[in-house]
């Protein structure tokens, strides 16, 4: 069988250890993933915190990739990078964390599972989500949403900033 590669569209996300650190090194360690080439990034971005939990900041950055596996093997092997970098299994919805990556768009998938949702459901209001995406990827076409430059345009900038 001919492995096919996909593109698909990692967020990271850090705000605690030195957060720009941590994102760089979640950066380095996307080429440790299986069948998977690195091969865009975007530039980091500041970013307030989401949601009731006083937090600091976070720095945020997409990365672009190239790969062989399933969309649900790069969710696990993002899961397992995470919890290399110490970030627990368990922990507080929109809390501090080490790092958080996310499957954000996987080739043309609309899916909705308990483990996981494609198109991430955050790309289309998230700002620290859609600036990043669009240094690499502005006419990205969102399955079911549009595109990424014509999703930047309806989110404020306002709490985003680049480093």
């Amino acid at each position: 069988m001919i492995a096919v590669w996909q593109p698909a569209y990692i967020g990271l996300g850090s705000n605690l250890s030195d957060p720009a650190a941590q994102v760089r090194e979640a950066l380095k360690r996307l080429a440790d993933l299986p069948r998977t080439l690195c091969v865009a990034v975007s530039g980091l971005y500041g970013s307030r915190p989401m949601g009731p939990v006083a937090q600091p900041d976070f720095v945020n950055a997409v990365a672009g990739v190239l790969t062989q596996m399933s969309a649900l093997e790069l969710l696990r092997a993002l899961r397992d990078q995470e919890a290399g970098a110490g970030r627990p299994q368990a922990h507080e919805h929109w809390g501090p964390r080490v790092i958080d990556l996310d499957v954000l768009v996987f080739g043309r998938e609309q899916s909705r599972s308990p483990e996981l949702v494609l198109p991430h459901p955050g790309v289309v209001e998230r700002n620290f989500v859609l600036y990043p995406l669009a240094d690499i990827a502005p006419e990205l076409d969102v399955p079911g949403r549009g595109l990424v430059r014509e999703l930047l345009a309806r989110v404020s900038r306002d709490g985003l900033w680049p480093l």
